[in-house]
């Protein structure tokens, strides 16, 4: 199937590519299907696109490169939803926000997308409770400086 995408233009996609999410994400509940889109293997961002609306799609960032200490439990019932278990552990995203620059980028620590990679089944769980924001920088300290040969 083709999906439009207002960041990547026309992609062409199998079902083996969508990530159901039965119950919408919070604030568009109506979105069931996405396309998770890797940037490649070693980024930790990511992207999840909307397969019905060709202008929604949420910067995805892993948690544990920035937030070593990052966890939380997910609860049994949201667990046996999704078909997860120790044997079939789940991919872990937080939504990342672009301010006005990238070092204030910021991301959603309270509710982290949370997938079953093996049935493509996907949820935002909230973390009530959890003492996390919604609002995290990602970089704190500000932008990684790269470093420079020989120093």
């Amino acid at each position: 199937m083709i999906i439009k995408s207002a960041q990547f233009g026309e992609l062409e996609v199998t079902e083996d590519h969508l990530i159901r999410f039965p119950d919408g994400i919070p604030g568009f509940p109506e979105e069931k299907s996405f396309v998770y889109i890797a940037q490649d293997e070693e980024s930790p961002f990511s992207f999840l696109q909307s397969v019905l609306a060709e202008h929604l799609m949420f910067l995805l960032v892993d948690p544990f490169t920035f937030f070593k200490d990052y966890e939380f439990v997910l609860e049994d019932e949201a667990a046996e939803e999704m078909n997860l278990s120790p044997e079939n552990p789940p991919q872990v995203f937080l939504i990342a926000t672009i301010k006005e620059t990238l070092a204030d980028m910021t991301v959603n620590m309270m509710a982290p997308i949370v997938i079953n990679p093996a049935a493509r089944i996907g949820r935002q769980v909230v973390l009530h409770r959890s003492g996390y924001s919604v609002c995290e920088k990602l970089f704190p300290n500000g932008l990684p400086s790269e470093t420079k040969g020989g120093e």
